[in-house]
């Protein structure tokens, strides 16, 4: 879940082409499923329950008019960790921004259920999700931005091999505020 008790700043981190690929098991119990339609429901579910909506329908409706235009990438793009009775309890979304004319792959988001985490599954979902990034795009340079309201997550970014981006003004186009950031997390000695 997100700690809102923090000044909210954009961190961007990036993994260099040739990094090791993090390795990470699927706990007994779940797999990991591609987007179906549908799935939009259980996005929405997913994300409004770490805080990054206000509530289902709103994760759902920007899912609707960001990524449904977008059908065919979709399956390609979206995955699910679903648990044995099929509820789908984690997601990662691998996608991609431009920054000029050059496009960058990026992971858009990554999220686990909190009654789910703790089981290594936001480990599993990012360490399939960065080898499926490179099996789409390729071995290249590519982005996640989050906030220092995610500051666990960043831990689990840096164990993937993505560092804090500390000089691009706006990859992809989003705002590097990863100096205002990080002091804000140091001052809080969250990293």
């Amino acid at each position: 879940m997100l700690d809102t008790s923090l000044d909210w700043f954009r961190v961007i981190l990036k993994r260099e082409q040739g990094t090791p690929l993090p390795q990470a098991s699927l706990p007994s119990g779940y797999s990991i499923v591609t987007f179906q339609s549908g799935d939009e429901e259980a996005w929405g579910e997913i994300e409004a329950s770490v805080l990054e909506f206000a509530d289902k329908d709103a994760a759902t409706e920007y899912f609707a008019n960001n990524y449904l235009p977008y059908k065919d990438e979709l399956a390609r793009r979206t995955m699910f960790i679903q648990a044995h009775d099929g509820e789908k309890v984690a997601t990662f979304t691998a996608w991609w921004n431009y920054t000029g004319v050059r496009r960058h792959p990026f992971v858009h988001w990554v999220a686990v259920k909190p009654p789910f985490q703790g089981q290594g599954l936001g480990k599993a979902i990012i360490a399939a999700g960065v080898k499926h990034m490179i099996d789409i795009e390729g071995d290249r340079l590519m982005y996640i931005p989050t906030s220092t309201w995610a500051h666990k997550a960043i831990r689990l970014y840096r164990w993937a091999g993505f560092e804090v981006e500390r000089h691009e003004p706006a990859p992809g186009g989003f705002e590097n505020q990863t100096a205002q950031a990080l002091q804000v997390l140091k001052e809080r000695m969250l990293i």
